[in-house]
């Protein structure tokens, strides 16, 4: 037996159905909303993990194109690895879920959100959230939930609940909030330079609005929730947490207060080998480890609330020493190099013609994407030995981060019109690499000659919470801050405002006062790198790389599209083998041609004309014999263009033979001087000498002219006149 509850979301109706469908999983739900309908499921391990210390949490989004009508364009024709979308939802959903599962809790947890139907209005990841929040809620696993997600959007000086895809193309801003019933859990937008106190209420009235698909999770749990499997508390055996206390003494004071990362870490791996050698005979590994690692996020902790400082010493508010360079790299077509502390970052800029845009084979409205931003993270960054292998989750999301962040500040494809891929390189980690991409995707781009609207800074923002309301805000986290502080907040844009934000929280919520704290905080930050940044490079460069490919625009006929393209595509194949350029046609007639050489550009350019332009009566053309007849020859005036040049035509004198004037190959001028109904062409090199013999001086200027001697036939004389000669 099913139930299904409903409630009313701008003026939409959203409901949540339990019961009908995989009645295996510990908790399945089927969220609709308007015609979209994701099913999301929870299962648990049967057994524990043994020896972690985190939340053994999955969550796999899964597109089916059938959602959408559509067949995948893959070779196989079935869906291969998500989409960078899907990732993008699978770790927006983590992201919400996490901070409200227990990390006592050591079972295997997999979330599942399989997308059944898209109606391409209605967004399936507020779905697919909503119905991870409402299967865990209902299952028997230990979850501080219900929560709730709503997108925000800033159309016409107004907020907008949920509006639906395509008006978020006029939307300056998408913002989704997730949250429980006191405070915000998650945030994630991208904006066109809004500021900070419009995305404030924004995330208020999200907030608000979430209250009434909470209660609808709670009206279900009623109905029909199971109860919570116990959480079993690890609890720190007394004598081992004072020995450890005993052997640790100073010492763990001394290695917080090193500045260089890799010196901490060493120190801190010699300490914790230290104490593991005193203590493996009466205590397990894990025992020791797991107290080790929890008076050490005590010690942070403890250290940075007391002394309201980083623990590298820094005031809260203050940014580690920034470096910026530009144009590194001598052949790429743009590169900067952002330095932030011991975060390092390279960006590279390529530009390629539009026909280099990537497809996306997705559910989503957009079938091709001309802006990319691709981020990597290899071993060395960290100073470790790993096995490189494929694109992690992580970067991707990253990357996606920053590609949102830099998209507003881009010229649109009419005033630039190529595509655009952004490599970030993280050379070295230590606190943020994703903000310092930011910097230093700003920096390539200028570099590379892109007029961006403005520059683009990222900061991360830190809190630790103590005891009785009392927290700390910090402003550019190190990664021991991140680790073992309660917040990681992203946020990049402009000086004029935002652009793009992520809120990760170990909390069960945080409200508005901090964030409005933290918001302001990373303002002045902002302002304060975008002022390093312009001592590197102020402005755009006026000029690409040379080696970047220069871009031509021109206009055809929509009609002559076909003409350029030819049958299969073997035209426009053809001229880009011969020219070595790019060539992107588009529906509306308009053909780009792209080169480094001008030269070649230019070649392609004339092909194209001459495929489009019509033969016009009266004109003289030069064109190219290509077939000879008894009667006359073919000639080949504009590209795939022949007309008839009739025996009687060819010469202002008689002409025995065809082949006695021109010959296969010969370029000769002629005159239009007939388009038959069918359309074929009568041309005349006899009317070319009569209109150049008006012309003092003028002469023919073709092959047959120049380099083939013709023989002139003289008639023959009477009887009793001497006979007329060839002559040369």
């Amino acid at each position: 037996m099913s139930d299904v509850l409903e409630r009313s979301v701008a003026g939409r109706a959203l409901s949540i159905q339990v019961g009908k469908f995989a009645q295996q999983a510990n908790g399945a739900v089927a969220v609709q909303y308007g015609n979209t309908v994701v099913l999301v499921t929870a299962c648990v391990s049967s057994e524990p993990r043994e020896g972690i210390d985190f939340v053994p949490l999955t969550v796999d989004y899964e597109e089916r194109l059938y959602a959408a009508g559509k067949i995948p364009g893959s070779f196989i024709r079935r869906e291969g690895r998500p989409t960078e979308e899907a990732v993008k939802t699978s770790r927006l959903i983590d992201r919400s879920l996490r901070p409200l599962l227990s990390k006592e809790f050591h079972y295997d947890v997999q979330v599942v959100a399989t997308v059944l139907s898209v109606d391409q209005e209605n967004d399936p990841d507020i779905c697919a959230l909503i119905g991870a929040s409402a299967a865990l809620t209902l299952s028997d696993i230990p979850f501080f939930g219900p929560i709730s997600a709503i997108h925000v959007g800033y159309i016409d000086d107004a907020l907008v609940v949920n509006p639906i895809l395509p008006q978020m193309e006029d939307s300056l801003l998408d913002l989704l909030v997730a949250s429980n019933k006191e405070n915000v859990v998650m945030v994630e937008a991208g904006a066109r330079e809004v500021s900070e106190e419009i995305l404030l209420e924004a995330i208020k009235l999200g907030h608000e609005v979430n209250q009434e698909v909470i209660e609808l999770q709670e009206e279900l749990r009623q109905i029909c929730g199971k109860a919570k499997v116990e959480i079993k508390s690890k609890e720190l055996a007394p004598e081992l947490s004072s020995q450890i206390a005993s052997i640790l003494g100073e010492k763990l004071s001394q290695v917080l207060e090193e500045p260089e990362k890799l010196q901490r870490d060493k120190a801190l791996t010699s300490l914790k080998e230290e104490t593991r050698d005193k203590l493996v005979d009466s205590f397990s590994e894990d025992e020791i480890n797991f107290t080790f690692e929890t008076q050490l996020r005590a010690a942070v902790r403890e250290k940075i609330l007391q002394t309201r400082r980083h623990l590298d010493g820094r005031q809260t508010k203050e940014i580690r020493p920034i470096s910026c360079e530009v144009g590194i790299l001598p052949r790429t077509h743009g590169s900067g190099l952002f330095a932030r502390g011991e975060t390092q970052v390279l960006t590279i800029t390529t530009l390629g013609s539009t026909s280099r845009e990537q497809l996306l084979d997705g559910l989503g409205l957009e079938e091709t994407k001309r802006f990319m931003h691709h981020y990597n993270f290899p071993p060395f960054s960290t100073g470790e030995v790993k096995r490189i292998g494929t694109t992690g989750r992580r970067e991707i999301g990253h990357g996606a981060l920053v590609e949102r962040a830099i998209a507003p500040v881009l010229p649109s494809e009419e005033d630039f019109p190529y595509t655009i891929r952004l490599v970030s390189e993280v050379l070295s980690s230590h606190g943020s690499t994703s903000m310092a991409s930011a910097c230093a995707s700003t920096l390539s781009l200028m570099d590379a000659g892109v007029p961006i609207k403005a520059s683009v800074a990222g900061i991360a923002m830190g809190l630790l919470m103590g005891k009785d309301e009392d927290y700390v805000v910090l402003t550019d986290i190190v990664g021991m801050e991140d680790a073992y502080g309660d917040m990681d907040f992203k946020v990049a844009g402009t000086a004029r405002g935002l652009t793009a934000l992520q809120l990760d929280i170990k909390l069960q919520g945080i409200d508005y006062g901090i964030l409005a704290e933290a918001l302001s905080q990373a303002r002045e930050a902002r302002l304060e790198i975008l002022g390093k940044m312009s001592s590197a490079i102020s402005a755009s460069r006026s000029e690409l790389s040379p080696y970047a490919p220069r871009m031509y625009e021109m206009t055809i006929d929509q009609s002559k599209i076909g003409s350029v393209i030819g049958p299969g595509g073997r035209v426009i194949r053809s001229i880009i083998d011969e020219t070595k350029t790019t060539i992107d046609i588009r529906n509306d007639g308009t053909v780009i041609v792209g080169s480094p050489n001008e030269e070649a550009a230019q070649k392609a350019i004339k092909i194209i004309e001459g495929l489009t332009r019509e033969v016009e009566q009266g004109e003289v053309y030069t064109g190219k014999v290509t077939r000879l007849f008894s009667f006359g020859a073919m000639v080949e005036i504009l590209p795939g263009k022949e007309g008839l040049v009739h025996i009687s035509e060819l010469a202002n004198y008689h002409v025995p033979q065809v082949e006695d004037v021109v010959k296969v190959g010969d370029e000769i001028m002629v005159k239009v001087i007939g388009i038959d109904n069918s359309g074929r062409i009568n041309l005349s090199r006899k009317a070319v000498f009569e209109g150049l013999s008006r012309v003092p001086g003028a002469r023919v200027n073709d092959s047959s002219t120049r380099g083939h001697p013709r023989k002139k036939f003289v008639h023959p004389r009477g009887k009793d006149e001497r006979r007329g000669d060839y002559k040369t």
